[in-house]
């Protein structure tokens, strides 16, 4: 009984676990840039700013474990810049690279270039991909040029894609063998998966556009979220 409750305990002290947030007015600290060309990553009044000419990853220093939900708010930005092209709202987690050491995305830095991160277990989503005509979710097996599409993963109806200016909030989950993706309060996928990724690493991902990301938190769930 005494073991019993001590289990409890624990399980009830990690359900209450606060949440780690980020509001962007003390510099990248917490944060790993890769970038496959210069680019501009800064944090001013409480947003960071990406504006990058080529693909481009932004790497949370911590690994997350779950359940766990990622919450952001997020601006495609179009005011007449050079890579203003309302594009490429993406995200891996719970990333990790099984030739790293603890299984570290971190540890094995990569070019910024999309194919170099094929080789990563992770959930991606990618919103407004292709120029803003596609949305998809993908579950990477860790197999260079392997990364599946199902059908039901795969949209271009104009609800799933993103408008200009607007700040959307935007929130990723994994919580056990049930993964999702909410945009603009609404759910955009749902995944169930029989060998779900339960920790590793969060990174915002894009390719020639101009974001803008403000009131980032990382989740713990819980019992009766």
């Amino acid at each position: 009984m005494k073991r019993l409750a001590t289990a409890l305990m624990l399980m009830s002290l990690s359900a209450a676990a606060p949440p780690q947030t980020d509001d962007f007015r003390h510099g990248l600290s917490h944060w790993r840039v890769e970038a496959e060309a210069p680019a501009r990553v800064t944090v001013e009044s409480g947003v960071l700013d990406i504006d990058t000419p080529e693909g481009l990853s932004v790497w949370w220093g911590e690994e997350l474990s779950g359940p766990v939900a990622i919450e952001y708010e997020v601006m495609a930005v179009s005011a007449g810049g050079p890579n203003d092209a309302v594009s490429d709202v993406n995200a891996f987690w719970m990333a990790t690279d099984s030739a790293a050491p603890g299984g570290s995305p971190l540890a094995r830095p990569r070019s910024g270039a999309f194919a170099a991160y094929d080789a990563l277990k992770t959930y991606y989503v990618g919103i407004g991909g292709n120029r803003n005509t596609t949305t998809r979710m993908r579950r990477y097996l860790g197999e260079p040029g392997n990364r599946p599409l199902l059908p039901e993963h795969d949209r271009t109806d104009p609800a799933a894609l993103l408008v200009a200016n607007r700040w959307v909030p935007m929130r990723l989950a994994a919580d056990g063998a049930t993964v999702t993706v909410d945009f603009g309060g609404k759910r955009l996928f749902t995944m169930t998966d029989a060998a779900p990724y339960r920790r590793g690493w969060f990174a915002l991902r894009t390719t020639k556009s101009h974001l803008r990301i403000r009131n980032f938190r990382i989740v713990p769930l819980g019992t009766g979220h």
